[in-house]
């Protein structure tokens, strides 16, 4: 992709946040394991975000990945400007300009660390909080 520059995102700090988290929810629907958001903000020109999370296997990780891609197109019409590592599911890394989504198998995303890397960056996860049996909420 020689010569192609990312472009400059024209969304407002507010919506990337929102899409950003969207997206986290995204992986928890498709079971994702250890879905995190890592601000960038101040650290980083490259993005705003990192949204990294886990799968058990390439099947896995490209479903989350592809459930990611299909619910932000059609839930707030975004389409990702470059996707890479579908092909053999062992990271694939889904670029939105303002945030980039990274699935990872497990093995994967410890031998390249992303948090440990990116340790200056403001992270917080994303849970899947489903009310304990017999409260109402």
């Amino acid at each position: 992709m020689a010569g192609k520059r990312k472009p400059k995102g024209k969304l407002s700090d507010r919506k990337i946040r929102e899409l950003v988290f969207s997206a986290g929810e995204c992986c928890l629907e498709k079971k994702a394991d250890e879905v995190v958001v890592l601000d960038l903000r101040k650290i980083s020109d490259m993005t705003d975000y990192f949204l990294i999370a886990g799968g058990y296997t390439d099947i896995h990780v490209r479903a989350v990945a592809g459930h990611v891609m299909e619910a932000l197109e059609s839930r707030h019409k975004l389409t990702p400007w470059h996707v890479e590592g579908l092909e053999h599911g062992r990271w694939v890394l889904v670029d939105y300009v303002d945030f980039v989504v990274h699935v990872f198998q497990s093995e994967t995303r410890k031998f390249y660390q992303l948090e440990r890397l990116w340790s200056d960056a403001r992270s917080y996860e994303i849970k899947d909080e489903e009310p304990l049996p017999g409260n109402k909420n």
